[in-house]
């Protein structure tokens, strides 16, 4: 008999909230690279520009949005996703097949991204704020605070873009989660890797490249439906794999710590 932990099913939300916090500011210069009417300036120019005009913390607008969003959108389709498969996988000795990763994994990002359209939008619209003169600017103070104002407009108008949203949500866990699971799978299959740190990172560094590829034509709709102040451009493949990419190594990361010294202990036959 060998023991093993696997996750809660909370866990992928809070690593998603942690990573968030350290890859915000890439977040943030992303929809603002989303969004020019025409190519102005590259990633770092567009960073020193905010930092020049509002700040250094203004590479930190709608913080409380972005944990907002992964403790809805992120926690759903982890929830979905890690339940299900441990479940299936319970007494098994193979594990799941990879299209049926993709299956589950396609579920949970297309509930997550409709269940966290709200917070999603009002995310972009604070982001999108720091470039907008000031009359044009909403000023949402917080997340809720946003969120009320947006539902104050109408029910309808919290869910605009909903349909992007979980089109691009089911496209990056199936990028972020199944090839996850699959990366690791393999290169623990080589015998020479165990369950640690280097594993972790080398399996989702190759997801979250996977991810950056599936979804960026859609994040880049996404962004300009919530948006929603005119600016229209499509760009920004390259700052979307900066940020992505760091984002999920973390999220990862911080999945398997959370994991191995947190999660259920489950008793196997070997």
């Amino acid at each position: 008999m060998a023991e093993k932990r696997v996750s809660r099913w909370y866990f992928g939300g809070l690593a998603s909230c942690a990573a968030a916090c350290c890859t915000h500011p890439l977040d943030l210069i992303k929809v603002h690279l989303q969004t020019q009417q025409e190519v102005k300036m590259r990633m770092t120019g567009m960073a020193l520009r905010v930092v020049r005009s509002d700040g250094v913390l203004a590479l930190y607008s709608g913080l409380s949005a972005s944990m907002c969003r992964q403790l809805t959108y992120s926690m759903t389709r982890f929830a979905i996703y890690e339940t299900v498969r441990d479940k299936v996988a319970d007494g098994k000795q193979e594990p799941m097949p990879f299209y049926q990763k993709v299956l589950l994994a396609s579920f949970g990002g297309l509930t997550g991204g409709f269940i966290g359209t709200p917070a999603d939008m009002v995310n972009v619209r604070m982001q999108n704020d720091v470039k907008l003169p000031p009359e044009l600017r909403r000023n949402y103070a917080h997340a809720l605070d946003g969120v009320i104002r947006v539902w104050r407009e109408g029910i309808r108008k919290l869910f605009s873009g909903a349909s992007m949203a979980s089109s691009r949500g089911a496209l990056v866990s199936v990028g972020q989660l199944s090839c996850y699971d699959q990366a690791k799978q393999l290169v623990l299959g080589t015998g020479i890797f165990t369950d640690n740190i280097a594993t972790h990172f080398i399996a989702s560094f190759i997801a979250g490249g996977c991810a950056t590829v599936l979804c960026q034509p859609m994040d880049v709709v996404k962004t300009r439906l919530m948006s929603s102040k005119g600016e229209y451009g499509v760009r920004g493949l390259v700052p979307a794999g900066i940020r992505l990419i760091p984002h999920t190594v973390l999220t990862f990361i911080f999945l398997e710590q959370l994991r191995l010294y947190f999660g259920i202990r489950v008793i196997t036959s070997t």
